[in-house]
């Protein structure tokens, strides 16, 4: 083999071996991380998030007192998360999702669920 043929094959064994690499650690690495919705300070921290259909949504309560996370129309209802506490929801389909906390009814948040791409 020439040098320079020798070149090439290193160069495309690199090649295959990085994208071998990518490909290992892509199918490794799991679902993403759910999105996070923090209760904080009487209100939900962002009050509007957006996710993809199939995304979980995670609610954590970081105050003092408990709360809940309750959908304007009945989809998901937690209970009353004391603090430090969480709630997760899976949004399978499209739309806006309205939610409350039914001990704190001025505590309100929306979430939108865009299709997957």
């Amino acid at each position: 083999m020439t040098p320079g043929g020798r070149l090439v094959a290193r160069a495309v064994t690199g090649v295959a071996m990085l994208w071998m690499a990518v490909g290992f650690y892509s199918a490794e690495a799991g679902p993403p991380d759910p999105a996070t919705v923090v209760v904080k300070d009487f209100m939900f921290q962002p009050m509007a998030v957006t996710v993809t259909a199939g995304s979980t949504v995670r609610w954590t309560n970081r105050d003092d007192e408990p709360h809940t996370v309750v959908s304007d129309t009945g989809i998901f209802r937690s209970g009353a998360m004391d603090t430090n506490e969480t709630y997760s929801f899976k949004f399978d389909e499209p739309g806006t999702y309205h939610f409350t906390c039914s001990i704190h009814p001025r505590m309100v948040g929306t979430i939108v669920v865009t299709a997957s791409p």
